[in-house]
């Protein structure tokens, strides 16, 4: 089947907070709407009027979608938990099902839609001197994962694909010189964040495998585990 042809019938409304870059998606009836916007710490008062600006163009309201999509990490801490409540907040609101898109996935979605990439490596730069990475292969027009989402420094890691690749993400950029030679193929500067377009039909592919969530079951996805120590003493 067609990734896109026929499946795009299904009203989604996506939304990506993860990274520097926020940005909200709409496919209704056919069309498909987004914005997308680089603004580093303004996630919170971006995201909803982005949402209402679809929704207007649209002319629809969240009660006649079908299903939210979220962008649950890897990220900024702070802007994954935006995503996740901006989310939680409107699928509670409007009483729809949720699904849970990987930020490197979604970039990856990026490069088959962009340049019809057969392999895709994402990285982006999760501070502290490592990067948030996973490699994906194009079936069928979908990203799908060869490896989960590692946290890693950059020299120590080690793909397994080794051709045709096409590599994403700010991590490229930041650790250049660490993973250069790391991969034979191009880096793709036009895909340094995710971007909710790209969230869409990997959103569609996993309300088709019953993969929803209901807002409270709704998680981020840290991939880094020294967050623990911010959970209270017994959790």
């Amino acid at each position: 089947m067609n990734s896109m042809g026929s499946m795009n019938s299904t009203a989604i409304l996506a939304i990506d907070a993860a990274t520097e870059a926020c940005s909200v998606a709409l496919q209704y009836q056919g069309q498909v709407i987004s914005r997308f916007e680089v603004c580093p710490q303004q996630h919170s008062q971006r995201i909803l009027p982005m949402v209402d600006e679809v929704l207007k163009e649209a002319g629809t309201t969240l009660a006649a979608l079908d299903l939210l999509a979220f962008g649950c990490g890897p990220g900024s801490f702070t802007g994954v938990r935006i995503g996740v409540g901006v989310a939680q907040g409107l699928a509670f609101g409007a009483d729809l099902p949720l699904v849970s898109v990987s930020t490197l996935q979604t970039m990856a979605q990026g490069a088959i839609r962009l340049n019809n990439a057969d392999s895709v490596i994402a990285a982006i730069d999760a501070r502290m001197g490592e990067i948030y990475t996973a490699e994906f292969i194009n079936k069928n027009g979908l990203a799908c994962r060869v490896a989960p989402d590692i946290v890693i420094k950059p020299e120590l890691v080690e793909y397994s694909l080794i051709e045709n690749i096409f590599a994403v993400g700010t991590g490229w950029q930041t650790y250049q010189s660490e993973l250069t030679g790391k991969v034979p193929g191009v880096v793709a500067t036009e895909v340094l964040y995710p971007h909710a377009v790209d969230m869409l039909p990997l959103a569609e592919d996993l309300l088709a495998n019953n993969r929803q969530l209901t807002p409270e079951s709704a998680q981020p996805v840290y991939v880094r585990d020294t967050v623990t120590w911010k959970k209270l003493p017994g959790r």
